[in-house]
């Protein structure tokens, strides 16, 4: 499998000068900003995505944009590849480096440099957990809504990079629905400022642009981040089905009577039983699909919205209709669905799917998922985003066999054209990294993704950025 997905050929120019390079930012960055000898360049060899892995030329971890400005200018200069980190938990291998690119990690970037409540915003360093946010501001009432499973770990650069979603972003969106502003350094090392507090910027949608650029188009140092102020209320609710494809059909239907809770999320058998033996969060073991959906606002908007959504779950043959009795259960109950990830990794090694679909195809799409696995004797989990269509089959495999594992790898292929072919596209929040790159074409014709390389090398036009992700190795421009 570890050659299954190739790199681009590394610089043997940028190679050759490794010693003149690591002494060079040496005199950037103080001692302990910098990592360069071999042994502890090895955590940062791989991200999450941990199929793929490769020892970086050296790490370097700024404290300030102005050191991020010194270290792309240096880079800049003399042609060395940079790939951007956060806190290294991307499922795509987006921040797997190369062996003459330099890793500019900014997890020393971890200070809230603002937070301004009559405005609702926070200003932040890129550095900054996801959930901090929140946490930082949970006394006076308010949160930030992107609430990735990886929250504890993830960083907001990391999000902005992927553009990130979580549980409750069907109703708050995810993280291009709550970036209000950035300060990047682009890859020559000038320093931009895009958006701000203010609902509408001036001028082009840059920001739009950004968000999710997967580490292409800049680093980003800062960022400012909308905050909303917490529901009166909410009430997460577990709806069990006899089978996968009766919630996928509930879930289409809720949505399309217009009711739109604060989230909609969807296990099937396999996964229900790996995260209530991990967190006894109290499912219910004798269904074949679990929806767990979370209702918000006064004691009486929940009781009209959840009536509604349990006459539509009648129609589909819910078999459980479970309401959370106390904060206690409702904590237990998203603890099982954030630790789904992490549960499943203790009972084997997976690989996580993201594509989307629409979801009047959501039936569709598990019932011909679960084809797919059989097709290649795997097993599967499903735990994902239903409310939005994002999906996340864990496809459960054994890394120590390289034949299970290139096995694991093409489901997961034939699963993201299946998502493609019934009208949603490759990823919903990891991004393409290098996981999705060679399947591009699947999805976009020659001619968009022509289109889409030229906006990216507007901004790096060397492609020093991230290099090796994202857009098919071949057919690329020349650097």
């Amino acid at each position: 499998m570890s050659d299954a997905i190739s790199f681009l050929k590394p610089r043997a120019d940028v190679l050759a000068r490794r010693a003149q390079i690591v002494a060079d930012l040496t005199d950037l960055l103080p001692p302990e900003c910098l990592v360069h000898e071999a042994r502890e360049l090895v955590p940062f060899e791989t991200d999450a995505f941990v199929s793929y892995r490769r020892l970086p030329l050296a790490v370097a971890l700024p404290r300030s944009t102005a050191e991020v400005s010194a270290i792309m200018r240096y880079c800049h200069r003399y042609g060395i590849p940079v790939v951007p980190r956060g806190a290294g938990t991307s499922l795509s291998g987006g921040a797997i480096p190369q062996e003459d690119a330099v890793v500019l990690g900014l997890s020393k970037m971890n200070r809230i440099l603002e937070i301004d409540l009559p405005n609702r915003v926070a200003v932040v360093q890129a550095g900054v957990t996801n959930l901090n946010i929140s946490e930082s501001v949970s006394a006076e009432g308010f949160f930030y809504a992107p609430d990735p499973s990886s929250q504890l770990a993830c960083t907001i650069g990391g999000n902005i990079g992927m553009n990130s979603g979580g549980a409750h972003c069907l109703k708050y969106g995810v993280t291009t629905n709550n970036l209000l502003g950035v300060r990047m350094v682009l890859v020559d090392g000038t320093v931009i400022e895009l958006g701000g507090k203010a609902l509408d910027a001036a001028g082009y949608d840059l920001l739009g642009l950004v968000c999710g650029h997967e580490g292409q188009l800049g680093i980003v140092t800062e960022a400012t981040v909308r905050l909303i102020a917490k529901p009166e209320g909410a009430r997460p609710v577990l709806f069990g089905f006899e089978a996968s494809e009766e919630a996928g059909a509930c879930v289409a239907d809720v949505i399309a009577a217009g009711i739109i809770p604060v989230a909609i999320e969807f296990m099937d058998k396999p996964a229900i039983e790996i995260c209530e033996a991990f967190a006894h969060a109290g499912y219910p073991l004798d269904v074949g699909a679990l929806l767990i959906v979370e209702v918000e606002g006064s004691e009486a908007e929940m009781d009209a919205t959840l009536t509604d959504i349990v006459a539509i779950a009648r129609r589909h043959g819910v078999k459980t209709v479970r309401e959370c009795q106390s904060a206690t259960e409702a904590a237990l109950i998203w603890k099982g669905r954030k630790s789904a990830f992490g549960a499943t990794g203790r009972i084997a090694d997976y690989i996580c799917m993201d594509g989307t679909v629409p979801l009047s195809q959501l039936s569709h799409v598990l019932k011909k998922t679960a084809e797919i696995i059989d097709h290649y004797g795997l097993r599967v989990a499903n735990v994902f985003h239903a409310g939005d269509g994002n999906m996340h089959p864990l496809i459960l495999f054994n890394a120590n066999d390289p034949e299970d594992a290139a096995r694991a790898e093409a489901a997961g292929n034939d699963i993201l054209k299946l998502c493609v072919d019934a009208g949603g596209c490759l990823t919903g929040e990891h991004g393409v990294g290098i996981e999705k790159r060679d399947l591009m074409r699947h999805q976009y014709s020659e001619a968009d993704l022509a289109q889409q390389m030229a906006a990216r090398a507007a901004f790096d036009p060397g492609w020093l950025l991230n290099p090796s992700k994202v857009f098919p190795l071949e057919g690329r421009p020349a650097a």
